[in-house]
């Protein structure tokens, strides 16, 4: 008698599986709506909660901002896991009323580019090999029309993603503008805050320069903001490229004498809001006391709140790509003041280029309605 209660009871469970497991559209958004969300301290960890994708080995997957890091230092994933408080349901800009987590452009964590660590120049050639593959990946959104002139991010006829990337040794920036140039087919521009020129030829100051000696992060040339450290010789030779190839130089000490609006001015005019961009971060920037977790500290530096500051005026630039680099979480504090920093300075960069993007495309489609 008890073997057929059980029984009927099984046959009640399969006639009507429905009623015990939906699969309904209404219960898959119930499910998503009741447990997708990730806490600040939850989740896998990705930049501000982002999902994450193989991009490099994932074919015919489109995005419009990507978040790599060429697998080079432990600081790519400090940034990562500072950021764990970001995401796209607490990710809202205040002072730009913009979310950029989750308005207008798709962004996505591709994670890592596997790049040999005993071979410089491999490591380079892997490096532009992997930016030029996803900067040839057609964008979900027309970025070209939301980020600037209308030459770049078209390729026959398509849009290019922006690669923001998450360093690293700043060398990274050497393949990544190579990459941008043939992706593109037109020269970039560089603005680069560093407290260093970075821009010193590998003979400069030894006898012993080499072919490999000049994979370094410092052979890039650029617009350099935040200048401070000192100078190789007895004079100002080491500006003598710098002039010669139409550089300009904003220093450190300018914040005193001109502000952050003056510097803000003197960079936008310079590059003017069409030019295609490259924006380079070296957190060394900031003074040491803001960020002690870098390999070449520099006193006298700017503090966060005035970096950030000045990078939120030149939002208006065509930024076609970025990078964070020279975290180096060893030498950070206990409370990862270096890699908050970064992640940070990171998701203003992406509120800039996201808002530009919103704005443009809806300049952009008023006109359509107006024709």
């Amino acid at each position: 008698m008890g073997l057929m209660i059980m029984i009927n009871h099984w046959l009640l469970f399969f006639a009507f599986p429905l009623a015990v497991v939906s699969t309904e559209p209404s219960q898959k958004n119930m499910l998503s709506e009741k447990w997708a969300a990730n806490q600040g301290f939850s989740g896998i960890v990705t930049f501000a909660h982002l999902p994450h994708k193989s991009c490099l080995a994932t074919e015919g997957l489109d995005f419009d901002v990507a978040i790599i890091a060429p697998y080079l230092t432990f600081g790519p994933r400090a940034v990562r896991d500072a950021s764990m408080r970001l995401s796209a349901g607490g990710g809202y800009n205040i002072r730009a009323s913009h979310n950029p987590l989750a308005s207008w452009a798709n962004l996505i964590d591709c994670g890592d580019i596997p790049v040999t660590p005993y071979d410089n120049a491999l490591a380079m050639r892997q490096l532009k090999e992997a930016f030029v593959e996803l900067g040839r990946r057609p964008a979900t959104r027309s970025l070209a029309r939301g980020s600037g002139s209308s030459p770049i991010g078209i390729s026959h006829g398509t849009s290019k993603p922006i690669i923001v990337t998450i360093g690293g040794d700043h060398s990274i920036s050497l393949p990544v503008l190579r990459a941008l140039k043939e992706v593109h087919s037109t020269p970039v521009s560089v603005l680069h805050f560093d407290a260093h020129m970075d821009t010193w030829a590998p003979d400069t100051d030894s006898y012993w320069a080499t072919e490999q000696s000049r994979f370094n992060h410092g052979s890039r040339s650029s617009l350099h903001v935040g200048l401070r450290s000192r100078l190789c010789g007895n004079d100002e030779a080491d500006y003598k490229t710098d002039d010669e190839q139409g550089f300009m130089r904003i220093s450190s000490d300018d914040i005193d004498e001109i502000g952050a609006k003056g510097i803000i001015s003197k960079i936008n005019a310079w590059i003017g809001p069409s030019k295609p961009v490259y924006l380079s971060v070296d957190i060394d920037v900031l003074d040491p006391a803001q960020a002690p977790g870098t390999g070449t500290p520099e006193v006298g530096g700017w503090t966060s709140r005035e970096l950030i500051q000045i990078l939120r005026g030149v939002e208006g630039l065509n930024v076609v790509g970025a990078d964070i680099v020279e975290v180096s979480p060893p030498y950070d504090s206990a409370g990862q003041v270096t890699a908050l920093a970064a992640s940070h300075i990171l998701y203003e960069i992406l509120t800039s280029v996201s808002k530009r993007g919103s704005v443009q495309t809806k300049k952009a489609e008023s006109g359509k309605h107006e024709l």
